[in-house]
């Protein structure tokens, strides 16, 4: 009977296991689809493209079970782990319900084994935890990110209930903030990894006490050479807390593979198609700020690199290390090194990321290259042909070796802002016909603990771990086996184990002996866990034949004197590997003026002859670098000298000077200029034979923009014919604007007023179009006294009016307007003006006088959406308004984030809602920030950044920096309005724009 019913059982598993599932729908079928059929989780996977034919997407979980997943972690018995966040910055979305209860923590199982989630509890709820970033479970301990804390919640017995919860770290910049503290990872050394973003700005432990380097400096933003977003490390118990790397600006995630490497991808200022992939290289400076001054990217420098996404991570800066990888446009989150074997080869022991900003799931395989390494992408995921809201948030690997997906599923991608509260998904991606299965595991014998060590998922592989370590000598055997006979990144496992145990650095010096360069790299890594202290290994280690094992040597002796290890190393290095270069100063770091003399001596007098030395001298800071960077200059005249003029801004101000200033007697003349815009200048006391050169040289100078710098820094009142020239005459409306601005600054109002009331009328116009661009009141009560003049024509007064807006410019012509001072055919272009300010107050009140736009805009986006619009005209609105302050491939205004690819980042709802709720959804870096001076004046605008001496801002509709010295600022508030101004678009011109918005794709 029992055989009988087997049999009859195993037949019906057959038959069951032989149904198809639904094939996927054509793009036909798909199209057929209502927008309301699309987004229903029975579309959910037809919305989605899986690149690889031999794997299969499966929809695990899925609203109403769960939504907005913000990050997800898998435990060791297969149970997915969710982050929600339903009130995502409710503050800045009052049009949102709130969930009075707070946000959760969801436990999802899959109990009946058919692949999908059937049980759904909350494993913890609360306001505390409201838009939580970061899950990870390890053990009977859950780390939970939500800056400004991260807790640890503690289930002893298993329950799923937690008897405690307990703060680890404060003090993280960012409440509810994209760019605070992200997720916890478990290192195969036995650490934890972690990172925040760049609104982080500092960690403190429990009691408010700072983290503080091996130098005794506390670790925040304040702290040189500390900045931005920032990669730590710590033991299980939050001791040994360690800065690993910074200036990241949203480094979302941090993975760690077998060998005790780190990588992670990192987000670049909104819509400049500079995210990043990087292999973090410890103590690694990643450039997005100035390395000395915290200046913004768009900063002019000499040797300033030709590509956007270049200059933006400062590359050709001596101290930054380099990029792995660009991935151009979008909104990078959840990272891994996927260790298992159930995904194809291609995938095994690679990077898998997830983007939810262009919809897309992808693999980095990555190979050495030097000291570094390179990588191609393949796509595995990609919701853009079909569902844009497809919003993959994270990515983690399962027990059994599958990966699973969670979705944010949203018409945007975050940033303050969420278009749909209700649905969220988590998806599984394994081989064809490979159902999910995870065995209950075993952690009490030491084979079992083996076998489970080489487990992919991170929850199984720290529990064995540390159950392995607790073992101690009875599990040592096993363990020399795996280490003997395993694959190599199994083998780098057991070893960090055999590194615990009390005989742990004898297993380093073996390993520093191994064929296998990744375990060698693995042992040196130890080294440093294990705080040893042996000059004479690390000599031998010096000499390794890889360049990776060397890497880690130099990283090895950071914050310790070992110069004869450096110049071991140094002799390694061959000149184009940034890797090694970037080593070589981050152990340097501290002790230049010991080493690079050594070095020098060494080359006697024919170092300037060799590039690798020359290599050494630009990535040197030694005090006397400035000096030997002049005698490179004068050796080899010509314009492949800007990386050396570059290399002073990173000496000491009074040495660059010194240097800068001999150079000026015997440099070439090509390079004066040069010397001109980066030698340091005091205009309360002048050099004067610096001043006399500028003088000299203006005239001379080819680029517009050098130009304009050097009449700007100097103050030069001689140029006044070709700034007019440049006022009137250049294509490019930005110089036009800056060189408006200048010949202001230098000949005052009464000048400008002479050029704008022109008796020959073209001539008044074109004045009116050009100086009108200061936006000052100076300058709006100058073009007032235009359009309040009924005596002249009326082309003049409405250019004079068109001109009249600008932020600081509007509230003189509001006071007029409230006096009912304007004339009545100047009304309906100042009624224009007010209604669509970026001044919010003047905004509202300009609707109650004038009463709300003629044209007003409904708010019901479910009804646009259906709408098609005309793309030309959409082109014309956007023409209008929105290159004002964005740019759109190579036209308008760098002031708000680009949108050259906006319709890849956001859906046709996203679009709608950023423009008709534009304070919901402000991109981090271009919130609206109010200025106060000391002086009494205030201003709003964007602050790119704060060094130790200047506030550097964008004001509203500029994409020039402005610096203002902080000794004169009285305070900086960010706030809830966005810069950005409800324009008073009609339904029909809305639509249409959206429509065009669409179209901007890459």
């Amino acid at each position: 009977m029992f055989k009988k019913f087997t049999i009859l059982s195993l037949l019906g598993f057959l038959l069951f296991s032989c149904e198809k599932k639904p094939a996927q729908l054509t793009d036909e079928e798909y199209s057929n689809l209502t927008d309301e059929q699309k987004r229903s989780s029975k579309h959910a996977v037809d919305g989605i493209i899986l690149e690889d034919d031999r794997l299969e997407l499966t929809l695990f979980a899925s609203e109403p079970m769960m939504s907005n997943p913000t990050n997800m972690d898998i435990d060791d018995r297969g149970r997915i782990w969710i982050a929600e966040a339903y009130n995502y910055r409710n503050t800045l979305n009052p049009r949102n319900p709130t969930r009075a209860e707070g946000d959760r923590i969801l436990i999802m199982e899959d109990t009946d084994g058919d692949g999908v989630a059937d049980v759904s509890k909350v494993f913890y709820q609360g306001n505390d935890i409201n838009a939580a970033l970061g899950i990870a479970v390890f053990g009977d301990k859950v780390y939970v990110s939500v800056s400004p804390y991260v807790y640890v919640f503690t289930d002893a017995d298993g329950d799923d209930i937690p008897e405690k919860k307990e703060i680890l770290f404060q003090g993280v910049g960012g409440i509810q903030h994209d760019h605070g503290m992200h997720a916890f990872t478990f290192g195969p050394d036995g650490k934890f990894y972690f990172n925040y973003g760049n609104n982080g700005e500092g960690l403190h432990h429990a009691d408010g006490s700072p983290i503080i380097d091996p130098l005794g400096r506390p670790v925040n933003n304040q702290t040189q050479p500390y900045k931005e977003g920032m990669v730590f490390r710590m033991n299980p118990d939050g001791s040994d807390t360690e800065i690993l790397a910074w200036n990241f600006r949203n480094n979302y995630e941090v993975a760690t593979d077998s060998y005790g490497r780190m990588w992670q991808s990192d987000n670049d200022d909104d819509g400049n198609r500079s995210t990043r992939i990087n292999y973090v290289m410890d103590y690694g400076n990643y450039g997005f700020k100035d390395e000395f001054t915290g200046a913004d990217w768009r900063s002019r420098r000499i040797n300033i690199e030709d590509s956007v996404y270049l200059q933006h991570w400062h590359l050709n800066d001596p101290g930054v290390v380099p990029n792995l990888l660009q991935t151009y446009a979008g909104s990078p989150t959840g990272i891994l090194i996927y260790e298992g074997k159930l995904l194809p080869e291609e995938y095994q022991n690679q990077m898998i990321h997830s983007d939810p900003g262009p919809n897309i799931v992808r693999a980095y395989p990555a190979v050495p290259s030097g000291a570094g390494f390179s990588a191609k992408i393949i796509n595995l995921l990609d919701g853009n042909p079909r569902d844009n809201w497809f919003r993959p948030s994270d990515v983690t690997v399962a027990p059994d070796g599958s990966l699973f997906i969670s979705d944010w599923y949203d018409p945007g991608v975050g940033g303050h802002a969420m278009g749909d509260l209700d649905r969220g998904r988590v998806y599984r991606l394994a081989p064809k016909d490979v159902d999910y299965n995870v065995v209950k595991p075993d952690y009490t014998s030491i084979s079992s603990l083996i076998t489970l060590l080489q487990n992919p998922n991170r929850a199984t592989h720290f529990k064995s771990f540390m159950a392995l370590v607790a073992k101690g000598n009875e599990a040592k055997d096993a363990l020399e086996k795996l280490f003997t006979e395993g694959e190599s990144r199994m083998r780098a496992r057991a070893f960090w184990v055999l590194t615990k145990l009390p005989n742990g650095n004898d297993y380093i010096k073996t390993a520093a002996t191994d064929t296998d360069e990744n375990i060698r790299v693995a042992a040196i890594r130890a080294y440093r866990n294990n705080k040893m202290s042996d000059v004479s290994f690390l000599l031998e280690m010096a000499g390794d034949e890889s360049a990776q094992v060397r890497r880690e040597v130099a990283l090895a002796i950071r914050y310790k004197s070992n110069p004869e290890v450096w110049l071991k190393l140094v002799e390694g290095y061959e000149s184009g590997d940034r890797w090694y270069l970037e080593a070589l100063g981050i152990a340097a770091e501290g002790f230049w003026d010991d080493y690079l003399p050594l070095y020098l001596a060494d080359k006697e007098q024919n170092w300037m002859g060799n590039q690798a030395a020359k290599d050494i001298v630009w990535r040197s800071r030694s005090s006397n670098t400035s000096v030997l960077l002049g005698k490179i200059i004068l050796s080899q005249p010509g314009r492949n000298n800007l990386s050396f003029y570059r290399a002073f801004d990173f000496q000491s101000p009074s040495s660059k000077n010194s240097t800068l200033k001999t150079l000026l007697a015997t440099a070439p003349e090509e390079d004066q200029l040069i010397i001109l815009r980066q030698i340091i200048f005091d205009p309360t006391s002048p050099d004067r034979e610096v001043l006399d050169l500028a003088k000299k040289t203006a005239g001379s100078i080819a680029d517009d923009r050098d130009f304009l710098d050097i009449v700007s820094k100097y103050g030069l009142t001689d140029q006044k014919v070709r700034l007019e020239k440049l006022i009137y005459q250049s294509e490019n409306d930005q110089n036009s604007q800056k060189a408006a601005d200048s010949y202001a600054s230098l000949y005052g109002m009464e000048a400008v007023s002479l050029s704008i009331n022109d008796k020959d009328q073209a001539k008044a116009i074109t004045s009116i179009e050009k100086f009108g661009t200061i936006d000052n009141e100076s300058m709006a009560r100058l073009l007032a006294t235009i359009y309040l003049d009924e005596s002249k024509s009326v082309e003049v007064r409405t250019a004079a009016m068109d001109a009249a807006k600008g932020f600081n410019s509007e509230p003189y012509l509001w006071e007029l307007a409230k006096a009912d001072q304007i004339p009545a055919d100047m009304i309906p272009i100042a009624q224009k003006i007010l209604q669509s300010s970026w001044n919010g107050t003047i905004r509202a009140e300009a609707n109650e006088k004038f009463g709300t736009a003629s044209a007003k805009t409904t708010s019901d986006i479910s009804k646009l959406i259906t709408q098609k619009g005309d793309i030309e005209k959409g082109l014309m609105i956007a023409n209008n308004y929105c290159l004002a302050c964005h740019k759109i491939a190579d036209k308008g205004i760098d002031f708000g984030p680009g949108l050259s690819e906006i319709g890849d980042k956001l859906s046709k709802e996203g679009l709608y809602n950023s423009i008709i709720n534009p304070s919901e959804g402000m991109g981090f870096g271009y919130e609206t920030q109010l200025v106060k001076m000391k002086d009494g004046t205030q201003f709003t605008c964007i602050v790119n950044s704060k060094t130790e001496n200047d506030l550097v801002v964008k004001l509203i509709g500029t994409s020039e920096q402005k610096i203002y010295k902080l000794v004169d600022v009285e305070s900086v508030t960010q706030l809830d309005e966005s810069l950005m101004p409800k324009f008073p678009l009609s339904e029909t011109e809305l639509v249409d724009l959206v429509s065009y918005l669409e179209t901007l794709r890459k």
